[in-house]
């Protein structure tokens, strides 16, 4: 079978979404079928990728996000969706790609929407509280459900806004990779570089630098952090608008920017080598760099308003309300534990979400079999 995933917000430095269709892409063409993915870029280009066959369309950038390019031309999308022949379609896009839906059903080819982000979490933290978020998103949300067949989404948290207007929704975590991702790859060189000799405590945040997500949390959290006696400093991976925010923190903190990671050997080393990770964004619907941290051995303090708090549980770490004085709480309680078991505790978590286990759900999803060779 013909499998294509079609989706905005993706890019060199994108994090999670670009993670997921790789892998989902490769777990197909595993599976015996053929897999194409469709994403906006710089210009028109077609590759032949270990994820399969990808189609770059040119498109513009979108304004005030980072970088990120936007698919206009949905026309030129649905062509090569014909030429490949497509049996099933994947969308994670809630902007320009939704007709896609419309175009599938007529077309006699199950979709599947990804509910990758939340609406409402977005537009209030754009559009701010006067905006009236949870009216706009639960209208937006029924006209999207309207579009496909099936709305997946990665954890309750991402589903909620979808069932609270009564659309069914098929719960689907992400994985992670455990070989790459491991506790072993820990190295007291590195934590060296970073803490230098007056400090204790290596923080690391890896997220992307956006309104959405709050990286501001992490620096205000080490500013409490400090305030309270512990000798700890931050390490922030990642990239987007509030680069510049974040470079200016650290001109006043003992805090270090690196920008977008491209190394992933260098990133994984990073996260083993922490203490503990932060990932304070209040609206992730489900945290991947999260999962790849406990996947390295690291407990990680989240936001229990987000969908962490469903996946950092016991040993692993600690979700707390988004507020620097309630995440420098969080950080210490899991510091003052039995940092052994603590690291234990995270990767045995973390072995609860392989990657094969998503792609075989979503083959399942589609009604595909593993042993199908087209």
């Amino acid at each position: 079978m013909r499998i294509a995933q079609v989706a905005n917000f993706y890019g060199p430095r994108s994090g999670g979404l670009r993670t997921a269709l790789h892998r989902l892409g490769i777990g197909y063409r595993e599976a015996g079928h053929d897999s194409l993915l469709i994403v906006p870029g710089p210009t028109t280009e077609i590759s032949e990728q270990p994820w399969g066959t990808v189609v770059t369309i040119a498109s513009p950038r979108l304004p005030r996000s980072g970088g990120y390019r936007v698919i206009t031309d949905v026309d030129t999308v649905v062509s090569h969706l014909h030429d490949f022949g497509t049996d099933r379609l994947e969308v994670s896009d809630r902007l320009t790609l939704r007709s896609l839906g419309w175009w599938a059903r007529s077309e006699g080819i199950p979709s599947v929407f990804w509910a990758h982000e939340r609406v409402d979490g977005v537009l209030r933290a754009h559009g701010g509280r006067f905006v009236p978020a949870r009216r706009l998103a639960d209208r937006w949300n029924a006209s999207t459900a309207r579009r496909f067949d099936r709305i997946v989404a990665t954890t309750s948290y991402a589903a909620e806004e979808f069932t609270r207007i009564g659309v069914d929704t098929q719960q689907i975590p992400l994985g992670v990779d455990l070989q790459f991702f491991r506790p072993d790859r820990r190295d007291h060189q590195v934590r060296e570089r970073y803490l230098e000799p007056n400090h204790d405590v290596l923080v690391v945040s890896c997220t992307r630098l956006s309104r959405e997500k709050r990286p501001d949390l992490a620096w205000e959290t080490l500013r409490e952090l400090r305030r309270r006696g512990v000798s700890a400093r931050l390490v922030v991976a990642g990239a987007g608008p509030l680069l510049d925010e974040a470079r200016a923190a650290a001109r006043h903190l003992p805090m270090t920017v690196l920008g977008h990671v491209s190394d992933r050997e260098e990133l994984a080393t990073l996260l083993a080598s922490a203490d503990v990770v932060i990932q304070p964004g209040p609206i992730e619907t489900f945290g991947l760099a999260a999962l790849e941290a406990l996947a390295s051995g690291t407990p990680v303090v989240a936001s229990r308003t987000s969908a962490l708090r469903e996946i950092v549980r016991g040993a692993a770490g600690h979700a707390a309300p988004p507020t620097p004085r309630a995440l420098a709480e969080a950080v210490r309680a899991v510091l003052g534990r039995p940092q052994d078991g603590c690291r234990r505790a995270a990767r045995t978590r973390a072995e609860e979400f392989p990657w094969q286990r998503t792609v075989d759900s979503m083959l399942d999803v589609h009604g595909l079999d593993r042993e199908l060779v087209p």
